[in-house]
């Protein structure tokens, strides 16, 4: 595997069966051929490494295969095997690239008027077709509406935008989409086995991932990768590869949430001394965010995130920390730098440290997006002082205290509000006042999950806890100031009504945290 490209070449899709998350395009083509419908002109767009130029030549074996097999090139007779090893002079490949003038136009369209020399079709396969000059369409386009019915013309670009619509307008089009992940791994694992490559599922899921939806460079990174002769596990891909892993960027981010410096000119330290790429790791931090935004706008974020378990649940308590604000702030910072990184490769570390102590600090910038994050942040402040500082004149008598045996017969509930046969009904809101906790006092908000709370009487709560978090919610008077205020906000009353007493939850009847916290997820 000396050259960089063999292992991909030997691997390449010898018919439209092999070509991996594009069944949508090959069935068509399949039927096309079978049937004998070949279009003139074909259009392949897509993202880099999905295909396109693989399943061109497919399509080029497939029209001119002298045994086809229910639409497949039967990669047997000699059409098939001489495009194949690329000795076929009827099968011809452009890269509009370097051939984008109007005179290799004019010589293609001399060309064509020869009918081909051994194969049933000339099949002109034109890569990066968007890259020919606005004269070179023009002179194409002719050709392109009315071809010799011996002439296919394939062409692929991976900016479908950059066409003239009156190009378009003359092929048939399939779009080739970015491949899963899943469907990545499957072909990995294959070859590997195949090739007596030793490769781990982590490691296989990164080079997935890396690739971002193309085969090609899949395979390129499996091969680079094979190069160290040991096993492919993660801390090879990401050595290899140049990038830090995803806790490695859950670490960082983390830092910028709380604002930790040393942590965070630390985390970039380590990845220049690994001889990492800043600009790779930066790519894996704005993705990160990304999946942090999907986790807080959606309930099944899961399934759209390319994540193992392990990370998912480690993306999960990082995103905690952050709001949706300060996630748009932060993504601004982030994609600004990146650019900036892409124009001054010699000060790649520079530009990543003065970007996170931006991220840090929204007080040094005056963005729009730093602004409204300071509104936010100050918003947040003004509520803790006023529900923790809520004046207590008419509850002075009634400081929480545990609940003892005889508190029922104390309270005098309204029968039909707060008591269903005997027994106190819970508090419907309660999940609201947990939640309105959690963005206020994370901490705190913890602690109720695991908790329960009943309507005594109309503006009367009682809170069940575990007896560790009731003796020293008890105690902590802020904290109950605070809870207090939140009920009063959601009830729509003043704080001075509300009455909050502790009692301990009974043994056996505690649920779990976890599955509280499972159940908020």
């Amino acid at each position: 595997m000396s050259d960089y490209k063999a292992l991909y070449r030997k691997w390449r899709p010898l018919d439209f069966d092999d070509v991996c998350g594009q069944s949508t395009v090959t069935d068509v083509l399949k039927y096309e051929v079978q049937n004998n419908k070949i279009s003139h002109a074909y259009l392949f767009s897509g993202s880099r490494g999905t295909g396109k130029t693989s399943c061109a030549k497919i399509l080029a074996k497939a029209v001119n295969c002298e045994n086809s097999q229910n639409g497949n090139p039967c990669n047997k007779c000699e059409a098939c095997r001489s495009i194949d090893m690329g000795i076929a002079t009827d099968v011809i490949e452009m890269d509009a690239a370097s051939n984008n003038g109007v005179d290799d136009v004019r010589t293609l369209k001399d060309e064509i008027a020869f009918n081909p020399a051994i194969l049933k079709y000339r099949v002109y396969i034109i890569d990066e077709v968007h890259m020919m000059s606005s004269s070179a369409f023009n002179a194409l386009l002719k050709t392109l509406e009315e071809p010799p019915p011996y002439v296919v013309f394939i062409l692929a670009t991976t900016e479908f935008h950059k066409l003239l619509p009156t190009i378009v307008s003359r092929c048939q089009r399939f779009d080739f989409r970015r491949i899963s992940s899943e469907v990545i791994m499957d072909r990995l694992f294959r070859i590997s086995k195949a090739e007596g490559i030793d490769i781990t599922e982590d490691g296989a899921r990164l080079i997935a991932r890396s690739a971002r939806g193309g085969m090609r460079d899949a395979v390129s990174l499996l091969e680079l990768c094979a190069g160290a002769k040991k096993k492919i596990d993660a801390n090879l891909v990401t050595q290899t590869i140049g990038t830090g892993d995803r806790s490695t960027a859950y670490k960082l981010i983390e830092a910028v949430g709380k604002s930790d410096y040393s942590a965070v000119y630390s985390t970039i330290g380590e990845i220049v001394m690994g001889s990492g790429d800043i600009s790779v790791f930066w790519q894996e931090i704005i993705d990160s965010y990304r999946d942090m935004m999907v986790l807080k706008t959606t309930d099944s974020a899961k399934s759209y995130l390319d994540l193992t378990d392990i990370e998912y649940n480690a993306l999960k308590a990082v995103s905690e920390i952050f709001t949706m604000s300060k996630l748009y702030y932060h993504t601004e910072i982030l994609e600004d730098a990146l650019s900036t990184m892409q124009r001054v490769v010699n000060s790649k570390q520079s530009v990543a440290e003065i970007a996170l102590t931006r991220m840090c600090a929204p007080v040094l910038s005056t963005t729009p997006e730093a602004l409204s994050l300071r509104i936010e942040e100050l918003e947040k402040k003004i509520s803790l002082l006023k529900y923790s500082g809520v004046a207590q004149k008419e509850q002075t008598d009634s400081k929480p205290s545990k609940i003892d045996e005889n508190t029922e017969q104390k309270l005098q509930p309204e029968p039909n509000e707060v008591k269903k046969n005997n027994e106190y009904l819970p508090y419907s809101n309660w999940q609201k006042v947990v939640e309105r906790v959690i963005e206020l006092k994370n901490a705190l908000g913890a602690r109720l999950m695991g908790g329960k709370a009943k309507r005594a009487m109309p503006y009367s709560f009682i809170l069940e806890l575990n007896q560790f978090f009731a003796n020293t919610l008890s105690k902590d008077e802020y904290a109950m100031n605070l809870i207090r205020g939140v009920i009063a906000e959601i009830e729509g009353v003043d704080a001075s009504e509300i009455n909050i007493q502790i009692a301990i939850m009974q043994a056996g009847k505690a649920p779990s945290l976890i599955s509280e916290i499972e159940k908020m997820i």
